[in-house]
């Protein structure tokens, strides 16, 4: 209403003139302009009442580039739409209504480039008159289902290098993709009333000490994804890791199971082939940030593969992660590690095959071997 009362302000003048040096003329554009005036901020006034504006999201849950529906809906009063826009801050411009209906409608895509969570402000009406000298802004009502919008992390393709292989088939060498509740894992000292079928019977042509075969729970050797978030380059490299994780677990998880363990966990997330908790997970990762790091210590005695997803460039998994019996131990970093062929790329990240039964040599062959130079050079380095 700022201009209407510049010119109410500016026909007082004239009247205050008129009045002060008996100049009858001027009275005619003091009455002229008050009238305009008063004309248009009652215009704008009754044609504000009744005026509502909605916005209805597609979903409250987008992933990193893909199409948001939304819908801007404008409800006039009886006595029609006044000349007026709407304004939304997915709108790169405000959008002029059609004047004298009973409403308008405005759909817009957009897309959200990172993840996170999206507070949105409220869309408006501006309502103004003809000449532009009365505005009245309308809001929405606010309401969590329209002012928010999770954006998830992309999920991409793991992508397999030349010679380097399928990163969900090198996660799970050698293990059941499901079945069996328990596998065996390894030998242990000889315990009093250990059943005959499980003793190891070549340490004792040997004439070792008696050993054991032990068993471990069908879960304990699925692999892990264990995501870093700390040390990021900047954050384009934290969103890489945080795709690279998503695509890894979702992949795994569908190849037959697999466990997930983010910072704040004290043990892994088991996620089965239905991927029943995943919906859960993937708003966990969009939510992540890059203040706390994974708690290690309950992978210290892990048996199974470990997908180790580092957001900062390092060239060997951490001392917690070190091998056990020859377990898989996968490094995925964001970019890519000199002097390493990198068996898989998801998300701009690069996995490698650090130690364990896989590793990959320069002419594409897997064993051990190769895996245990690679250690060494690493810890000579």
């Amino acid at each position: 209403m700022r201009r209407a009362f510049v010119t109410a302000m500016l026909a007082l003048a004239f009247g205050l003139t008129a009045a002060t040096v008996d100049a009858e003329p001027l009275w005619v554009p003091a009455a002229t302009l008050l009238a305009i005036a008063a004309g248009s901020a009652a215009w704008v006034w009754l044609g504000a009442r009744g005026v509502r504006v909605t916005r209805t999201l597609g979903a409250r849950r987008v992933m990193e580039d893909e199409p948001l529906a939304v819908v801007l809906e404008v409800s006039a009063g009886r006595l029609g739409l006044p000349p007026s826009r709407i304004a939304d801050p997915l709108l790169a411009a405000p959008v002029a209504l059609r004047a004298g209906t009973a409403g308008g409608r405005v759909r817009i895509e957009v897309r959200f480039g990172r993840r996170g969570r999206r507070l949105l402000a409220l869309p408006r009406v501006l309502v103004a008159d003809p000449l532009g000298l009365a505005t009245r802004e309308v809001s929405a009502r606010p309401s969590p289902s329209c002012d928010e919008v999770l954006v998830l992390p992309r999920i991409e393709p793991v992508v397999a290098a030349p010679g380097g292989g399928d990163a969900t088939r090198i996660a799970r060498h050698g293990l059941p993709v499901g079945g069996a509740e328990i596998e065996l894992d390894g030998i242990r000292p000889l315990r009093e009333g250990t059943s005959a079928a499980r003793i190891f019977w070549p340490a004792v042509a040997r004439g070792a000490d008696p050993q054991e075969r032990f068993l471990v729970a069908a879960s304990e050797s699925r692999p892990v994804v264990v995501l870093d978030p700390r040390g990021a380059a900047d954050e384009e490299a934290l969103d890489a890791a945080v795709r690279a994780a998503a695509s890894l677990a979702r992949a795994l998880g569908r190849a037959g199971g697999c466990s997930v363990l983010l910072p704040g966990d004290r043990r892994p997330v088991e996620l089965g082939e239905s991927l029943v908790g995943w919906p859960h997970m993937h708003a966990r990762l969009a939510l992540l940030g890059a203040g706390h790091g994974p708690a290690l210590v309950s992978l210290a005695q892990r048996r199974g593969p470990i997908v180790f997803v580092s957001a900062r460039m390092r060239a060997r998994m951490p001392q917690a992660l070190g091998p056990a019996h020859g377990a898989t131990r996968i490094l995925v970093v964001p970019g890519t590690l000199a002097d390493r062929r990198a068996m898989f790329a998801v998300a701009g990240c690069h996995g490698y095959a650090l130690s364990g039964r896989i590793a990959t040599g320069p002419s594409g062959r897997t064993g051990r071997g190769n895996a245990g130079a690679h250690a060494r050079q690493e810890s000579s380095a």
